[in-house]
């Protein structure tokens, strides 16, 4: 199966598994294990979510304990939501202040998501492996993100 057809069949994995159901913490926590269970070479997968203008809050996530509280603009995470725009880090240690929450991660891709406008969190998957994730990973995780944008991020 072609990464195309992988991110495709994930993505219709998550709507199937979300449909229905109004719970956001419930459905993160799910797209969590399927992401974790799904993607190899991983350490970590979860998501950070916006709970004031200037500071994300650690939500739901599969792997080691994690940083709970980061900065906008700080770290991958932060400059995410920051710029609103995709982080693809193929070496963190290079990335200019970035937030070490496990000393075996060794690559990042970070997806901000929107709702009504403004970024309401962030979907953060590490790697151990550098350069772990490629332009079809970030356009498969891009596409999965639209699913995830039509979740209630009412809390």
């Amino acid at each position: 199966m072609s990464k195309v057809e992988f991110y495709r069949s994930l993505t219709s994995q998550i709507a199937g598994l979300t449909d229905g159901e109004p719970d956001l913490i419930a459905n993160l926590s799910n797209v969590s294990a399927l992401l974790n269970q799904s993607l190899s070479d991983l350490n970590w997968v979860g998501f950070y979510l916006r709970r004031t203008d200037d500071e994300l809050v650690l939500g739901p996530f599969q792997g080691k304990p994690a940083c709970i509280r980061i900065p906008v603009g700080k770290g991958v995470c932060g400059t995410a939501v920051a710029t609103g725009k995709i982080q693809r880090v193929a070496d963190v240690h290079a990335f200019p202040g970035h937030i070490a929450c496990d000393g075996a991660s060794n690559s990042e891709i970070v997806l901000p998501i929107y709702c009504q406008g403004q970024v309401v969190a962030v979907l953060d998957i590490d790697s151990p492996l550098f350069d772990r994730f490629d332009e079809e990973d970030e356009a498969g995780l891009a596409n999965m993100i639209a699913v995830l944008e039509n979740f209630s991020w009412n809390r």
